[in-house]
């Protein structure tokens, strides 16, 4: 198995999170569960001309080859047999929109054809993927054909100078706000920072919705699951207790609902079958 990242220069930097690659042709399991992280990914098969979609007790079907995964407030199950070739983008909260034209909340729970956003660079950005020989070709392949889109060499020049930063240019009221829940991840903090933003908490719900994908609350109830699935991927024996409340859930059957609510099973098992990946969970 092959997995690569990399973190793309400025200013990419602003807006993606990081570039990733991997090669993994004999995964041991048919499907894996994606726990929800809040991240809008766009992803690229080089290996076939599809993904598959496994709702779950529905008919697995083929997708476009290039997604938009849309952040999810649940578990995704996917295929393992789409990772034998995969490259993907993973953006930073807020990110998305000035790559898209959209608001982020517009792909929430979805995954939507690359096509339909990007029109044809799509399948010219996965034919020069497939050309390129190695992974670290493959990755930087990905970050050149970014920095060319977004700096108007296939949109025009349009965007170069102050036009060029203001579409890169982020949402800074939200993105005090991420600062701040990252600081007070408690739902009772949502209403202060709405307040300190100087809007009324249904405008800053509002806009942070169109930027991040999630109301305020809904994005502090994921980060603050992130917290307790990065710890138990850590491993070691677990106090649930002190974890629960040390995350910011009131008692442990509140923390045990809530894991469950996104990822459809319990802490230990999930403690059980944890993965190279904190957000993998293999499928029984």
């Amino acid at each position: 198995m092959i997995y690569m990242e990399r973190k793309p220069a400025a200013p990419l930097s602003q807006n993606i999170r990081m570039l990733w690659y991997t090669c993994a042709p004999d995964v041991p399991h048919r499907r894996e569960r994606i726990l929800p992280n809040g991240h809008i990914q766009v992803i690229l098969n080089l290996a076939r001309d599809f993904i598959l979609d496994c709702p779950e007790n529905e008919k697995v079907r083929p997708m476009s080859p290039y997604l938009i995964v849309g952040a999810r407030s649940v578990y995704e199950v996917v295929d393992s047999s789409d990772m034998a070739d995969l490259i993907g983008i993973v953006f930073e909260p807020g990110g998305f929109p000035a790559f898209a034209g959209d608001a982020a909340d517009a792909f929430t729970n979805r995954n939507i054809a690359l096509d339909d956003v990007w029109g044809g660079h799509a399948k010219t950005l996965r034919d020069r993927l497939r050309e390129a020989p190695t992974p670290e070709a493959k990755l930087i392949c990905l970050e050149h054909f970014l920095l060319d889109r977004w700096m108007g060499r296939f949109m025009g020049r349009q965007f170069m100078g102050r036009q060029f930063k203001d579409r890169f240019s982020r949402n800074r009221v939200v993105d005090f706000a991420l600062s701040r829940f990252v600081q007070e991840p408690a739902l009772s903090a949502v209403k202060d920072v709405a307040k300190e933003t100087g809007w009324s908490e249904r405008y800053f719900s509002q806009m942070f919705r169109e930027a991040v994908g999630f109301t305020p609350k809904v994005w502090c109830r994921i980060q603050r699951f992130q917290r307790i699935v990065q710890q138990l991927h850590a491993g070691g024996d677990v106090p649930w207790v002190e974890l629960a409340l040390d995350c910011g859930y009131y008692d442990q059957s509140h923390f045990a609902n809530e894991f469950r609510a996104f990822s459809g099973v319990d802490a230990t098992s999930y403690s059980a079958r944890r993965t190279q990946w904190a957000n993998h969970i293999p499928e029984i």
